[in-house]
């Protein structure tokens, strides 16, 4: 008995989390319908996302009640930033929903920053595998996005920057994009261009910017440099804003293949001016970290 007491009170100092990711897009997600945080959760993601002292991962996503839907999603970025929205993430969180036992349903309503959003979900072997999520309809509105530059949204607009020009269309979905189709996207644009657009003037809450290679009407492949995080495996509103961007710069169809570099995602802008993002859910493991800090 003394052993069992001696092994609770140890837990207590401990928070529980799972990692989870889609297509590389890698979080920590903590329960909070049975955990407590601490007071700084911007440190807490930083901590927890640090991949030489942390557990690793692109940021932090808090899972929670809701008084609108059958849960609620919040998402810190790996620096301690807060994010709008993550499309990998919300699979993920509907993944955690039903598998965890908070709502199982196969098709859930999960309110985040930008709104509730429902999803449909796919089974093999009693466990979540693939997620549709309606990721409702893109901000076209420059002031919306938010961008200075010219346009409502801005399609192949220029961008100026210390060293080169850049043609650009911006969109949000909920969260800022920034697209510019290339021949290739090479590590130079990506590693070296990616944090100068993340950061320029022309953006005033930073930006997501997305590299596509056109591949055909219903195909691309794509890179991403993720605000507050850096380049990622994936991005799924990014895909999103990619697909939107394509359409709106006569580059593709409203339906296409989107390959990342941690998968493939399928996206469709449809009639109704919904996006409609299809992709799978992993859950890699689950562990206690110290303090809750």
């Amino acid at each position: 008995m003394a052993i069992v007491s001696i092994q609770l009170r140890l837990r207590a100092g401990f928070m529980r989390f799972t990692k989870m990711h889609g297509l590389g897009n890698d979080y920590v997600y903590v329960n909070c319908f049975d955990e407590s945080l601490p007071a700084d959760i911007p440190q807490l993601s930083r901590a927890v996302s640090n991949r030489h002292t942390g557990i690793g991962a692109d940021g932090l996503i808090l899972i929670g009640p809701s008084e609108i839907g059958d849960a609620r999603m919040q998402m810190f970025n790996a620096d301690g930033s807060r994010g709008e929205m993550c499309g990998n993430g919300i699979r993920c969180v509907g993944k955690y929903v039903y598998d965890h036992g908070i709502a199982k349903k196969e098709e859930l309503n999960i309110e985040t920053d930008i709104g509730v959003l429902t999803m449909q979900l796919s089974r093999i072997n009693g466990r979540i595998d693939q997620v549709r999520v309606n990721m409702g309809k893109p901000i076209l509105t420059s002031a919306d996005i938010p961008t200075t530059l010219a346009g409502d949204p801005p399609v192949m607009a220029e961008l100026e920057l210390a060293d080169r020009k850049l043609s650009v269309t911006c969109v949000s979905m909920g969260n800022p994009h920034c697209v510019t189709f290339v021949d290739q996207a090479t590590d130079e644009l990506v590693l070296e261009v990616g944090p100068q657009v993340e950061c320029h003037a022309a953006f005033p809450n930073r930006v997501n910017v997305e590299f596509i290679q056109v591949l055909s009407p219903t195909e691309f492949n794509m890179r991403v440099w993720e605000r507050g995080s850096g380049e990622t495996q994936a991005c799924g509103t990014g895909a999103c804003a990619s697909a939107v961007a394509g359409v709106l710069a006569g580059m593709t169809e409203r339906t296409v293949l989107a390959h990342l570099l941690g998968g493939d995602l399928h996206l469709e802008w449809a009639e109704s001016n919904e996006v409609f993002m299809t992709g799978p859910a992993v859950e890699v493991f689950s562990g206690e970290w110290p303090d809750g800090s």
